[in-house]
């Protein structure tokens, strides 16, 4: 497999004024072209690991960092937060963190102002970054103007618009009712597939992701406690964790109890549907 585009080694990371440690002990390796749903209980560490990707710990956030952190090959030690948004891209959980201009158009160039782009090169970017998410016809709207679901997209394309190799998503679905949350994470999902993009996305509503994921990571107390495949990760155990797995496997392990012998452990519903054709055969 080639190198990684995440190394993390041996992290643990203790905000100032705390005596317990937000994560520890991680050790996490991440490619190009993975779709990562990172999930696990409530102040498991999820937020304080995503916040170690683009620098935020130990740039902005003080605390005492131990181990290693390299983004697409920089140490994030020794590089500012600015530097690796070039590589990396926050998609904070509630986009009004992240719209701040009169209109939706000077927000997704607002990054590349910054960087001192071209105005002819800030110019295609914002239109591409646009046109990607499908909101083209917003481009002159004020942030306030919008739905949740079309806030999610502009801050998604503010970030797209920098050309990360990375997205990082902080639960960008909290905040949707399903119908708009399914629409993010297609738009998520073609970001990985079609550009090849590395997603590491934090989510607790599984029913929605796991049919998006390709692998999924589940941390508890601060550590990584399961990482793999979804079918094989979504258990008991994670159950156990307080981890809400999707109905549909549920109801395979219990199927499971009772006997019932199956190739895979489904996360969707087309997954069960051909688990029970072969099963009924």
């Amino acid at each position: 497999m080639n190198e990684p585009i995440i190394h993390i080694k041996n992290l643990t990371f203790t905000y100032a004024g705390l005596e317990k440690p937000s994560i520890k002990n991680i050790n996490f390796n991440a490619y190009r072209g993975e779709f990562i749903v990172l999930t696990g209980p409530s102040g498991c560490g999820k937020t304080t690991l995503c916040r170690c990707l683009n620098g935020l710990i130990p740039n902005f956030y003080s605390g005492e960092m131990k181990g290693e952190v390299y983004v697409c090959g920089l140490n994030t030690k020794e590089h500012s937060t600015s530097e690796l948004a070039k590589h990396v891209g926050f998609v904070f959980q509630n986009p009004e963190n992240q719209l701040f201009s009169l209109t939706i158009e000077r927000d997704v160039a607002f990054g590349l102002e910054n960087l001192g782009l071209p105005k002819k090169e800030i110019k295609e970017r914002v239109e591409w970054a646009l046109k990607v998410v499908g909101i083209t016809h917003l481009r002159e709207k004020a942030p306030y103007e919008l739905s949740g679901g079309q806030q999610q997209k502009a801050a998604i394309a503010s970030v797209l618009s920098m050309k990360p190799e990375i997205i990082v998503l902080d639960e960008p679905t909290s905040f949707l009712d399903p119908k708009s949350a399914l629409e993010i994470l297609k738009v998520i999902q073609n970001l990985n597939k079609q550009f090849g993009i590395t997603v590491i996305l934090v989510e607790h509503r599984l029913d929605f992701v796991a049919q998006f994921a390709n692998r999924i990571v589940i941390m508890n107390d601060g550590e990584i406690a399961l990482d793999g495949e979804p079918s094989k990760v979504l258990t008991e155990e994670a159950y156990l964790l307080g981890v809400g797995i999707p109905k549909v496997t549920l109801l395979f392990h219990q199927l499971k109890q009772e006997n019932f012998k199956f190739n895979k452990t489904p996360v969707t519903i087309e997954e069960a549907a051909i688990e029970l054709r072969r099963l009924l055969k």
